[in-house]
């Protein structure tokens, strides 16, 4: 495992499933800079856990998108697993017509370069959050039977556009609309006398 977090996001060069469910054979992550990305890998297709991810990350996925972010869901399945699987409805354990790529990583290269996959030949359930410069601000790995928060996600994806704004930094449990605190010892003090 390593800790991408402030280094620059491993570039990639894939084929991916996109929302229109066409293939692009060159989709490269550099290619959405300027954007956040939330980049997320997932064990296997037609798996258990990670249907309840992908849908929880598609219904907001309109969410992500107010805040300028795209999703983009990677496995070392083939971009004609993940077609079958978005063409698979719901209730026989698909996922439907998700709308972000998912990328197919059949050499298991990105998921080596991310540090999540496993001796098995799967990956962990990684998430990292890339700003507009493609450099990593947030990395989560949980292991295989643990999904992760979609709340959790945009609050760290509101967090990073908050103190990319304002300067200051967002404390324990911080969410948009909550005080933050100037990153000095004094801004800490008084946050805490007024918040403790």
């Amino acid at each position: 495992m390593k800790a991408l977090v402030t280094r620059e996001a491993p570039d990639f060069t894939a084929t991916a499933v996109m929302p229109d469910n066409t293939f692009n054979e060159e989709f490269k992550l550099s290619d959405l800079r300027g954007k956040y990305v939330l980049l997320f890998f997932y064990p296997l297709d037609f798996t258990f856990v990670c249907p309840s991810e992908i849908i929880a990350f598609d219904k907001a996925v309109d969410k992500f998108k107010a805040k300028n972010c795209e999703i983009v869901g990677v496995s070392i399945d083939s971009h004609f697993s993940h077609l079958a699987w978005k063409n698979t409805a719901v209730n026989d354990g698909g996922i439907g017509n998700i709308q972000f790529p998912l990328v197919a990583d059949l050499n298991k290269s990105i998921s080596d370069d991310y540090g999540v996959l496993l001796d098995m030949g799967i990956a962990l359930r990684g998430l990292y959050l890339l700003d507009k410069d493609g450099i990593v601000r947030h990395q989560l790995i949980n292991d295989l039977p643990l999904g992760r928060s979609v709340n959790e996600a945009l609050r760290m994806l509101d967090a990073l556009q908050f103190t990319e704004e304002h300067g200051d930094v967002c404390p324990a449990n911080w969410k948009k609309g909550d005080d933050a605190m100037e990153p000095t010892a004094e801004g800490v003090a008084k946050y805490l006398a007024e918040h403790s």
